[in-house]
């Protein structure tokens, strides 16, 4: 790689000593090494994930139960009922495909955007900034602590460079770095993994440097090893998951109950009113069957009854008969239901009991019947299991992704759509989250500026300005033709661009500089140390930058405008500093001192307790315009906000008055409301865990600290959010329940996050947890209407049978039910767009169920009127002996308009709005029930022998959709007189 000399400060290009490569070379070595990519993992066929549905337990009944219907309907002529419900099977399979489909591919969104992470890098003489994947061979990379290092490459620089390759060697201990020629001057032995290299996924655990792109892509080390190494997300149940998974079990179980007291109920009536007429042998063999067919389909009920138990604490130890594997169990099961039934036929023939076979074998007419019923009780197997709920759960998370990216909130891991809801606690970092990151210098006090004497004057401003431009790991990218952008640390590009507005190409500074040591900035010992040969002094020199009490406790001396004079103001020095922390401002104090020979990294602390100290800077961050209403709206939601910050105390109480966390002034004399790290770290774990309960502001925190602090946190419960963007907050990112990053973080902050804030704005926070509280509120919501309708079907099928009609719903019926109230109400329902009034209310309790009190007092009542008003109609119906298929098809017309109308008050649950309102927002719930209301006419007017249906009249029609349409009124008086009755907007429990 050429170099280029070094040109005055006024040169516009600002050529560094590294030329980079050409746009040209860029071209030439993408086309010959290819890009910065790597080869995504073999995905599932569609095919494949199209057949796994067919393994669903119900999806399995039903598949039985269209081989059964479509052996009797090629014997009898009629396939209408097979058909039926093959066409559920490939509905029920095809929607569940399609969704589970599109969420799947919500997810690729994350891996373009890992792609597009910006790096740092030389080209055309000059730093720029490229996404990841734009990367070529040979390209130079600039690297810091947080980075992840982007491609494999050969180190031409390095200072103090730690590298993380514990994702390529499994090692967990950070390895030391060294630029290339350091290393062949120095060592001969050869490596597995030399220190010169560099290797993507990496990690900067501390320094810098730069390095030359070896390769790139499934060229790169890990590309070619371990490409799973890369992070990929694995869905997880989540609190909310295990809570609907039992809620299902729960229903499957009552649903198998149900369906075989209704198939014991059908056929006991069928026996009684003598529909079936059966003699003795026939009735033993029907048993013998039935007993049998229990048995053989161990394996599709045992794991409902199980699950089920399991869900209300009943759960036991599968005994030996039962093994959990599934094969085991299907040949266990088979064989033994084959055994008892060929044993049972053996007997009654040896007993001499039946001459023929045919004294067995029941009538045609009879084997429809039983049919039919064995039909009617798979249907409700089918109605009452949920199985729309995990795709509710899916499609309201994947809606909620996709649309939280839309507004800057890129979720990484899926849970976090729906935990950031229940947050009753912030964790927020200062700087980028609650400021808007644009830190600009306001005043720069140097005494020794004032200086009368022009020469020496210019030797001072030049070894403050060599100071800044070396003891410094950030760098300046022209943005326009006049303006300028800091990469890296922001506080350090803040004086960077103090030197450009004083003409000062810091640059030409860094490269004359003879660098010997440096040590970057740590929370810990919070200051940068860089020792070298100075151009401006002719010798060696140690420069310090940091918090400014640090430096001047190790100052004893200090530059002024007459030269090096004893430090015996430092009381006020502290106090001028503490004036500019009280407004909110982050303060950088600067000192140095002279080096008779090399400096070793242990032997700085020998040299740091005598320096000279030259002044500070005092920078400000402004308030982000929007925080103050964020805040506000946090406070209305119930959340708690406490700020954890490295800052001083006096910057981060500024801050805190600013936002209005000082409500009172006794909050503000409170001595638990302000701790800083020293003091919170002093008190012992009952003593803190009451602390935080008032605690608002934590400053001079280091990680340990804001870590210790979210631990305790949910310790007493709280379900606790963190910000943060450095390497330093990793920890408690990952400790919370939700680890929000900053997008101009570094990669340890992302990779350890739940949800990138794209633009590092705390309302982005805010609009998280009303995504988050709204997709929760729409399961409810299509738990409320599915439950409701779950009621009405078993409660039809099960009572018909005590008024004299066997099947008031043919299956075909009630799986076009179970369609509505399962796939189209789950689609209509997730896709609801938020409210601005979940965030008028507190947060909910992790525990709660998801049914709540409310919940199921309305499911119970709606429900129980329903089917109080239909059993009555359908008595009513059969009030001259008979029921007639145009009285059928009325019933069945006014089931569905019932459920049809309750959709728009279960959309409506929790609000007291008018039921149109906001309905243009959600085109889906549209398109959905207008596919509902003209599919109900369709099929009861053309469905014919496939529904059990005939045509109706324009009037009746007209009666039923109007008659039905009174549960929607009924819904709107309600809503009309909670809002009379309280402002309140929200009243989910």
């Amino acid at each position: 790689m050429q170099r280029t000399g070094m040109v005055s400060p006024d040169t516009s290009d600002r050529p560094l000593i590294y030329s980079g490569l050409t746009s040209e070379q860029v071209q030439f070595n993408r086309h010959h090494y290819g890009s910065n990519i790597l080869t995504p993992p073999q995905k599932t066929p569609w095919w494949s994930l199209y057949l796994d549905k067919f393994s669903d337990p119900v999806i399995r009944v039903l598949i039985i139960a269209a081989i059964i219907a479509l052996a009797i309907g090629i014997i009898e002529g009629e396939y209408a009922e097979a058909l039926g419900i093959l066409m559920a099977i490939f509905l029920a399979t095809t929607l569940a495909f399609v969704n589970e489909y599109r969420a799947n591919k919500a997810f690729d969104l994350l891996n373009h955007v890992y792609n597009q992470t910006p790096v740092k890098v030389i080209r055309d003489h000059k730093f720029t900034q490229i996404s990841r994947q734009d990367l070529v061979v040979d390209d130079l990379v600039y690297i810091e602590q947080g980075d992840e290092v982007p491609a494999d490459g050969e180190l031409l620089e390095a200072v103090s460079l730690l590298v993380d390759q514990a994702k390529i060697t499994g090692e967990s201990k950070t390895v030391k770095k060294l630029s290339k020629s350091t290393f062949l001057s120095n060592y001969s032995e050869q490596q597995t993994y030399p220190p010169f290299r560099v290797y993507r996924s990496t990690i900067v655990a501390q320094g810098h440097g730069i390095f030359r792109v070896t390769a790139v892509g499934d060229r790169s080390e890990i590309g070619q090893v371990a490409q799973a190494v890369i992070s990929l997300e694995n869905y997880q149940l989540t609190p909310l998951n295990i809570q609907l998974q039992k809620l299902s079990q729960l229903i499957g179980i009552i649903g198998l109950l149900m369906a075989g007291l209704t198939f014991s109920g059908l056929l006991i009536q069928g026996i009684i009113r003598e529909k079936i007429s059966l003699n003795f042998p026939q009735t033993y063999c029907l048993s013998l069957v039935l007993i049998s067919s229990l048995i053989i389909f161990i394996p599709v009920w045992f794991p409902i009854v199980k699950e089920g138990l399991k869900a209300v604490t009943l759960s036991f130890d599968c005994p030996q008969l039962f093994p959990d594997y599934s094969l085991n169990l299907w040949v266990v099961s088979v064989s033994s239901g084959l055994l008892l039934f060929l044993g049972g036929i053996s007997l009654i023939y040896f007993q001499g009991w039946i001459n023929h076979v045919n004294d067995i074998l029941l009538s045609p007419s009879v084997g429809i019947i039983i049919l039919n019923y064995f039909m009617v009780a798979v249907t409700i197997i089918v109605v009452a299991v949920p199985e729309g709920l995990a795709m509710s759960v899916t499609l309201s998370l994947a809606y909620s992704m996709a649309k939280m990216a839309a507004m800057n909130n890129l979720v990484r891991r899926m849970h976090a759509c729906e935990t950031i809801g229940a947050a009753t606690v912030i964790c927020s970092d200062k700087t980028g989250t609650l400021t808007q990151n644009k830190m600009q210098v306001e005043i720069a006090n140097f005494p020794c500026l004032n200086c009368l004497k022009p020469t020496q004057k210019q030797i001072y401003q030049n070894l403050i300005y060599e100071g800044i431009a070396v003891n410094s790991t950030a760098d300046l990218e022209r943005t326009s033709q006049d303006n300028y952008s800091s990469i890296g640390n922001v506080t350090e590009g803040a004086l960077l661009l103090w030197l450009n507005h004083q003409t000062v190409d810091y640059l030409t500074y860094r490269h004359h500089f003879n660098l010997i040591i440096q040590l970057p900035f740590s929370p810990e010992q919070k200051y940068m140390v860089t020792a070298g040969k100075s151009t401006v002094i002719s010798g060696n020199i140690l420069y310090f930058k940091g918090a400014p009490e640090i430096i001047l406790s190790r100052c004893s001396q200090q530059l002024t405008s007459t030269g090096i004079r004893e430090l015996d103001n430092k009381d006020e020095w502290l106090q001028s500093i503490y004036i500019y922390q009280e407004r909110g401002m982050r303060v950088l104090g600067l000192a140095y001192n002279y080096l008779d020979s090399q400096v070793t990294e242990k032997e700085i602390n020998n040299v740091s307790n005598d320096l000279i100290w030259l002044g500070f800077f005092a920078i400000t961050d402004p308030l982000r315009p929007d925080i103050i209403e964020a805040i506000n709206r946090c406070f209305q939601a119930g959340i708690e906000i406490k700020i954890v910050t490295g800052d001083s105390q006096k910057t981060a109480e500024e801050i805190a008055k600013k936002l209005n966390l000082y409500t009172t002034e006794n909050n503000h004399n409170h001595p638990c409301f302000h701790l800083t790290g020293q003091e919170f770290n002093q008190l012992n774990e009952e003593e803190a865990k009451s602390v935080i309960k008032t605690l608002k502001l934590l400053s001079r925190a280091t990680p340990l600290d804001k870590l210790r602090l979210v631990k305790l946190l949910q310790k007493n419960g709280e379900v606790v959010a963190v910000t943060g963007d450095g390497t330093n907050d990793a920890a408690a990112l990952k400790q919370a329940q939700v680890g929000l990053s900053m997008g101009s973080g570094t990669a340890i902050a992302k990779e350890a996050s739940d949800i990138i804030l794209l633009d590092d704005s705390f309302n982005s926070i805010v609009t998280a947890v009303m995504w988050g509280r709204s997709l929760y509120e729409n399961i409810q919501r299509f738990l409320l209407f599915q439950l409701t309708v779950n009621i009405v079907a078993l409660g039809i099928a099960f009572f018909g049978l005590f008024i004299g009609i066997s099947l008031p719903l043919t299956v075909t019926q009630m799986l076009w039910i179970n369609l509505i109230m399962d796939t189209f109400a789950a689609l209509a329902l997730a896709t609801e767009p938020p409210h601005e009034t979940v965030l008028n209310k507190p947060p909910r309790h992790p525990q709660d169920f998801i049914i709540s009190s409310k919940m199921l007092n309305l499911i119970m009542r709606t429900g129980s009127i329903f089917l109080l008003f239909l059993m009555g109609f359908l008595a009513y119906l059969e009030r001259d002996g008979t029921v007639t298929p145009y009285e059928l098809s009325i019933f069945f017309a006014v089931f569905v308009f019932l459920q049809f109308w309750n959709l728009f008050n279960t959309r409506s649950f929790g609000l007291k709005q008018w039921f149109w309102q906001g309905l243009g927002e959600n085109k889906a719930f549209l398109a959905i029930t207008t596919v509902i209301f003209l599919g109900q006419i369709f099929i009861v007017q053309w469905g014919g022998k496939l529904f059990r249906t005939v045509p109706l009249s324009f009037k009746d029609w007209f009666w039923i959709i109007l008659g039905t349409s009174f549960v929607l009124w009924i819904g709107e008086l309600w809503r009309f007189l909670l809002r009379k009755r309280t402002d309140n907007t929200v009243y989910i429990e």
